[in-house]
């Protein structure tokens, strides 16, 4: 019986195991590359010397190894996710997928190209790079920055609200990307023509091997960790004075947005909370809150004291607990003092712990958290009243005025702080401070209602 277990054992563990060959790759591919795999299998390390693959010197490659049985996601780079694949014209590819049944399998596939070689900038024009090597003072480091100023920043003197996030690399543009790309800069182009008032989205690279350190307060022994609160101060006391001083911004805590993806979630919950002064609103996508129990004890410990605005979302598809975890996370907040009516939890059936999820949660996260912004005028009367300047300086006017109209000027908590009739088709806003308004019209039915919004600027 015991010959019998371990030469059961043996045969099991020789065929257990995967093996990848690359029939071919680009032409333009460095002679002296050594080509990696990387993926859900290694931590998504794109330089692991233990996923080499083997040069067989006839223009193929090949790797065996043994992952746990299930749905890989991988990629293969050259060493880092500056020279990860991509399409034939260089651009971006999604992850490939591939179902591994833990016996013995065999796949081959083909490298159609190298973003680095030949791929494709797509951040749209109204992204920029603030800074190539913009200083961490808490961390001793530098790291690029990036920012999208909405469409009509440079026709008009509006200001706005700021969301800051993190994997900057993957949040405009794919020629950078390590996983993909979050096309934010193009939901948000989307969204003002359809009518969105625009907001102004700060987005700082990760520091690579550095990631997982900078993205948790916390150590965890087998990950790391540990220099996120370094880098969560930097957010709120070093960038974002910076990029209100700099532009036209909105600077107020209900203004002011953290949101991030996996780890990225994880140190968007906790500058949320532990800055709850700066940041009033925060998105939470597809958390990796099993990193460590420490997010709730800090949530326990600091509790809620002020608003906030949190909206959390994962897919079905990703690991076990993950939903389980950011419900947790919801009923200590809850817990915590945060109120419910201030939170929108979400899990998608088809969701994934990717970037083309994430790309696609964007736009009905930002709307929501930013819902006071993206008001939908309401009935006919939109065609024959319009309110200009906008924004005021000390009088609003309302073109095509009746009469018997009259208004509300809210603030987007929802506290009325001004009403009254419209007279000479103007309200009086010299009482009003610098800041973001919602305006209510309603004819003499009171039935017709009009809504908009409204900067009061500085006289």
């Amino acid at each position: 019986m015991v010959i019998s277990f371990w030469m059961t054992l043996t045969i099991t563990t020789i065929h257990a195991q995967l093996t990848i060959t690359v029939s071919s790759v680009p032409a333009n591919t460095p002679p002296d590359s050594t080509i990696y795999i990387a993926g859900n299998f290694n931590n998504w390390d794109p330089g692991n010397d233990e996923y080499a693959l083997t040069n067989h010197q006839n223009g193929t490659y090949s790797i065996t190894f043994f992952p746990n049985p299930g749905a890989l996601e991988f990629k293969f780079t050259r060493g880092s996710w500056a020279t990860v694949e991509g399409s034939a014209a260089g651009g971006f590819r999604p992850n490939r997928t591939l179902q591994y049944n833990g016996g013995a399998q065999q796949n081959s596939m083909a490298i159609d190209g190298w973003e680095d070689i030949t791929g494709k900038h797509t951040a749209t024009p109204n992204v920029q790079i603030l800074d190539e090597d913009y200083y961490i003072p808490q961390l001793d480091r530098h790291r690029r920055v990036w920012i999208y100023l909405p469409p009509d920043y440079n026709t008009s003197s509006k200001r706005y609200p700021v969301i800051y996030m993190h994997d900057g690399q993957n949040v405009f543009d794919a020629f950078y990307s390590f996983a993909g790309e979050w096309k934010v800069d193009e939901s948000m182009n989307e969204l003002f023509d359809m009518g969105d008032y625009g907001a102004i989205v700060v987005a700082v690279d990760n520091g690579g091997g550095d990631r997982t350190n900078e993205y948790s307060p916390w150590i965890n022994p087998g990950y790391g960790g540990g220099n996120g609160e370094a880098y969560a101060t930097f957010l709120a006391t070093t960038l974002k004075p910076h990029i209100d001083s700099t532009f036209r911004t909105l600077p107020g805590r209900e203004y002011t947005a953290v949101a991030g993806s996996s780890l990225g979630g994880n140190i968007s919950m906790y500058t949320a909370i532990e800055y709850q002064d700066v940041f009033g609103k925060a998105g939470i996508l597809s958390p990796a809150f099993w990193f460590s129990d420490s997010a709730y004890i800090h949530l326990a410990n600091k509790g809620i004291t002020q608003d906030l605005r949190v909206y959390f979302i994962a897919g079905q598809n990703e690991s076990s607990t993950i939903i389980e975890d950011m419900e947790q996370m919801y009923d200590a907040l809850v817990a915590a003092g945060q109120d419910p009516s201030e939170m929108y939890l979400i899990s998608e059936p088809d969701g994934a712990h990717s970037e083309w999820f994430w790309a696609r949660e964007y736009p009905d996260a930002y709307e929501w958290l930013f819902d006071e912004l993206i008001l939908a005028d309401q009935t006919p009367h939109a065609q024959y009243w319009s309110v200009y300047p906008n924004p005021v300086k000390d009088f609003v006017h309302i073109s095509n005025d009746p009469d018997d109209l009259t208004y509300s000027i809210i603030l987007p908590t929802g506290q009325m702080i001004q009403s009254g009739p419209v007279l000479n088709g103007k309200i009086d806003t010299t009482s009003l401070t610098t800041g973001l308004y919602i305006l209510q019209l309603r004819d003499q039915t009171g039935n017709g209602l009009y809504v908009t919004r409204f900067v009061k600027q500085i006289p």
